[in-house]
């Protein structure tokens, strides 16, 4: 059974993917980039091989969703695969199940902050991110992407909204939240989890998972070549993925146009969340 570690993209997935890593996957809780090995990201081509070989076509892809998932639990054994998908229905399938999904964690940001880490990401304007949380649309499934399958995201709040909605077993954790007291969340977590799987820390385990998944600490390993996951520009170009982090302030950078717009489309989920 599969608990989702799910999230809209930048929206610290990766932070918390090291941190359950480090959790489930170490004696010691210190944290290196080969433990992300252990909770693979959903879907991804190796997953749908059985079943089709055109990865770029999600009315091809969402027909597998299933079965793909089927097959990685054959073993009944619990375990964590990331995604970024929308937990949506198309047509008559449906993206997960009750029979594959045990529970998810999922991390959610300020959509405000969200802009300019898409931009960065994405190589995108302001202006364009700012409709990338907006709309609907497809990520991933291109040339330099060489595992990846097509995901459909959604708009910033549907992607909330389907998650929180569809899953019964629910954790929500803050981006905020884990810059804010790190340690309180990563209890949240591992209480969360024990509900599931056994886990086996203490607070010598916990305070290296902390200080080995904090964001300087990740950026120092990415720049000294550790980390594999980058966004691509070209074939010989790798985007930072560890950019700004936690000095990214939508009051710094944000025109009050494109904040004005993010707060009203998304004015019930951010008043929800505590954003508004």
């Amino acid at each position: 059974m599969i608990i989702w570690l799910a999230s809209y993209p930048k929206s610290g997935n990766t932070w918390v993917r090291s941190m359950v890593a480090a959790l489930m996957h170490t004696d010691d809780g210190e944290f290196h980039f080969d433990l992300l090995d252990q909770i693979k990201q959903f879907p991804i081509k190796n997953y749908f091989t059985n079943f089709t070989n055109d990865f770029g076509d999600i009315n091809e892809i969402k027909k597998h969703w299933l079965s793909a998932q089927d097959l990685i639990n054959l073993d009944n054994k619990v375990k964590f695969l990331k995604t970024h998908h929308i937990n949506c229905k198309i047509d008559q399938y449906n993206f997960t199940d009750k029979k594959n999904t045990l529970a998810t964690i999922y991390i959610v940001r300020d959509p405000r902050n969200l802009v300019k880490s898409i931009s960065n990401h994405f190589s995108k304007s302001l202006e364009e991110s700012k409709k990338f949380l907006l709309t609907t649309r497809l990520i991933g499934g291109s040339n330099l992407e060489k595992n990846s399958v097509k995901t459909l995201l959604g708009s910033w709040s549907d992607h909330y909204k389907f998650w929180k909605n569809n899953n019964k077993n629910f954790l929500l954790i803050k981006y905020e939240d884990l810059l804010e007291n790190t340690n309180s969340e990563l209890i949240k977590i591992i209480t969360f989890i024990k509900k599931f799987t056994p886990i086996q820390t203490n607070e010598v385990k916990n305070k290296n998972i902390i200080r080995t998944t904090s964001f300087n600490y990740l950026k120092n390993l990415e720049e000294k070549g550790s980390f594999n996951e980058n966004a691509y520009e070209s074939i010989d170009n790798k985007k930072k993925f560890f950019n700004l982090g936690p000095k990214n302030n939508w009051e710094n950078t944000l025109e009050k146009k494109i904040k004005d717009e993010i707060e009203s489309k998304f004015y019930v989920e951010m008043k929800e969340l505590g954003y508004l």
